[in-house]
């Protein structure tokens, strides 16, 4: 049974988004403001945190920082909730650490279907347990990362997302198909999602990053051979 820890100031979406989840089999836990969200989230451990963008005290950005600093939960799924007009805040969201994010007013069985995929991908993740590329070394059991034998940190969406690009190897891989393997959406309507992560990915990868290769009109390419940047000048 997932846990779920959700986060927002107004008692009302709080407990909307409670009943349904805990109607479809989820333990759910709670916190009103970003300051209550990472002592729950460090004593609970969820398996995934519904965050809101917008409140007091400790608003979702920095709660978001928090709980991505913390190593009980770096790794674990975050979708932010947004108001409808917060493009650059939802951005921002993005490349803190958040894995998805939908704008208020939502659907409630959006929501469902949309943790219902982050969630699958600790587990849908099928072949060999380990992938090795050039430096590069995926353990699809436990979703570590190592290149050169150095561990980088990265989360499970990013980790799905990096094997989704070298699986299979040499292939470009198209914005659309990216979208539905890591995220299960079926239209380009989240391309800044992709966009992002993209970013964040190249960042953690320091150096090799520019073995993420962008292919105009189409989508990404990882290539294994690319050459590598300097430490100063790594892909961002």
């Amino acid at each position: 049974m997932e846990k779920i820890l959700i986060v927002d100031d107004e008692e009302d979406i709080r407990t909307m988004i409670a009943d349904k989840l805990a109607g479809e089999g989820y333990r759910v836990e709670m916190a009103s403001n970003g300051l209550e969200a990472l002592k729950v989230a460090k004593a609970t451990s969820p398996d995934l945190v519904v965050l809101d963008l917008m409140m007091p005290e400790r608003d979702g950005i920095a709660a978001c920082k928090d709980l991505r600093a913390d190593p009980l939960t770096q790794k674990t799924p975050i979708i932010m909730l947004t108001a409808l007009d917060a493009t650059d805040q939802k951005i921002t969201g993005l490349e803190v650490g958040a894995d998805d994010y939908m704008t208020k007013p939502f659907s409630l069985k959006e929501l469902s279907l949309r943790i219902q995929s982050i969630l699958r991908r600790t587990t849908d993740i099928a072949g060999s347990s380990d992938v090795k590329v050039g430096p590069f070394h995926l353990d699809k059991n436990n979703l570590r990362v190592k290149i050169s034998d150095e561990d980088i940190d990265l989360t499970s969406t990013e980790f799905k997302l990096l094997l989704s690009l070298i699986e299979p190897l040499g292939e470009p891989k198209e914005r659309g198909d990216l979208l539905q393997k890591v995220w299960g959406y079926s239209n380009l309507s989240q391309t800044r999602t992709l966009d992002t992560h993209i970013k964040r990915l190249r960042a953690k990868l320091g150096k090799y990053g520019a073995c993420i290769e962008t292919v105009r009109s189409v989508g990404y390419l990882f290539n294994e051979n690319a050459p590598v940047a300097d430490d100063e000048n790594s892909t961002d």
